[in-house]
């Protein structure tokens, strides 16, 4: 039995296959993490537990939804 088996592939699909996935893993991680920073944003301003920051994330919320208020649909 070998202990070092060579895989097999296409350099070009490995790259293609490579570049697809780099690309899914940075939407993902963007589109994660700006899920997390606006849920937070939105709980530090209904909380108020700090007043400077929670009315600082209130007043950004407050144009976001002015400026796009389709995002309320």
């Amino acid at each position: 039995m070998e202990r070092n088996e060579q895989v097999k592939r296409n350099l070009k699909d490995m790259a293609f296959n490579n570049f697809v996935g780099g690309i899914a893993w940075g939407l993902g991680a963007t589109v994660g993490v700006s899920l997390i920073i606006a849920i937070l944003g939105i709980l530090i301003s209904k909380i108020n537990l700090i007043p400077f920051i929670g009315t600082f994330v209130s007043q950004i919320t407050s144009f976001v939804l002015q400026t796009n208020p389709y995002l309320l649909k």
